[in-house]
């Protein structure tokens, strides 16, 4: 499948689910980034098993959707035939919504924990230099006869796109959100893209930057997020950061795991106001399903123009 297709797939997704800033408004990103050469658009992943449960891809530079879904066969052979297995994908480029990687695993029935790190943008708790990207970490869980549960948060209190699109916007940015130069909280977002972005619920999201950056770079020999170029720029060539998966067969555990699971979520449900992860970007994605989506004028104007330069 060529990188254009899957890619394509993933923005798709990631508009129709309302997480635009990943969706079509990234698109650009994308473009500059294959023409700067931060990310190579004809790479070819190679594959090694290194263990009977362990899988390891390497991107070669190229988008890490594309090397999942070249390696995702002999992954989830390998998950039915272990009851677990993990894969690691190194010398790759932003995963943007690991949500989209998650329901690949929900299609054969799989619960799974996925990671992906990024170039530094967040310091460790007490600091003000960054070593961590927003490292975003999720999980989705199949259940019996509804929606699976999907969860996808970054290990930051935001994506720093947030903070870049409130600069744009010339307003404050929600307290909590990020440090400025000096390691002080701050509200203004050119003090925030000066600083770092601040770790999700303080010392815990910290802590959950550091375990991504471990299976990641420790585990799997992609770059550790401080020492990654820059994903918000076209300086430094690739990035070379990576993701890790961990999928579980649960019928080989617990029998009646699925509909053990839509008992938990019924009774969480049964309660006025409270909803699973991930429901809202369903709720969108099934909108967008009969309605579409709208696309601002200057969005769509932008993206014919890449689509047709010189006209």
């Amino acid at each position: 499948m060529q990188q254009s297709t899957v890619v394509a797939q993933s923005i798709a997704e990631a508009e129709a689910q309302g997480i635009r800033n990943v969706g079509l408004a990234y698109l650009p990103t994308y473009c500059a980034h294959l023409r700067c050469g931060k990310v190579n658009g004809h790479a070819l992943a190679r594959t090694e098993v290194t263990a009977p449960s362990i899988l390891q891809v390497d991107a070669c530079s190229g988008f890490a959707h594309t090397a999942f879904m070249a390696a995702l066969p002999e992954f989830v052979a390998m998950v039915h035939n272990q009851g677990i297995a993990m894969m690691t994908i190194r010398n790759s480029y932003s995963a943007g919504v690991l949500g989209w990687f998650i329901h690949r695993f929900l299609d054969h029935g799989l619960l799974s924990l996925a990671f992906s790190n990024a170039s530094a943008m967040m310091a460790p708790v007490g600091g003000s230099k960054p070593v961590f990207g927003t490292n975003p970490w999720g999980f989705g869980v199949p259940q019996e006869g509804s929606d699976p549960i999907v969860a996808d948060m970054s290990s930051t209190a935001t994506a720093r796109v947030n903070v870049i699109a409130a600069a744009q916007a010339g307003g404050p940015i929600p307290a909590g959100w990020a440090i400025d130069v000096d390691g002080r909280p701050t509200t203004n977002p050119q003090a925030a893209l000066a600083g770092t972005m601040a770790p999700a619920a303080g010392h815990k999201g910290y802590a959950l930057a550091l375990l991504v950056d471990v299976l990641i770079a420790g585990v799997g020999g992609a770059n550790w997020s401080f020492e990654a170029s820059s994903l918000l720029d076209n300086s430094g060539g690739p990035p070379g950061v990576g993701q890790c998966f961990i999928a579980i067969d649960p019928t080989r555990c617990a029998p009646g795991f699925a509909q053990r699971v839509t008992r938990l979520a019924q009774a969480i449900q049964e309660q006025e106001g409270a909803r699973l992860p991930g429901s809202g970007r369903a709720g969108h994605a099934a909108h967008a399903n009969v309605h579409g989506v709208e696309v601002p004028h200057s969005l769509a104007a932008e993206l014919r123009a890449l689509a047709h330069p010189g006209q």
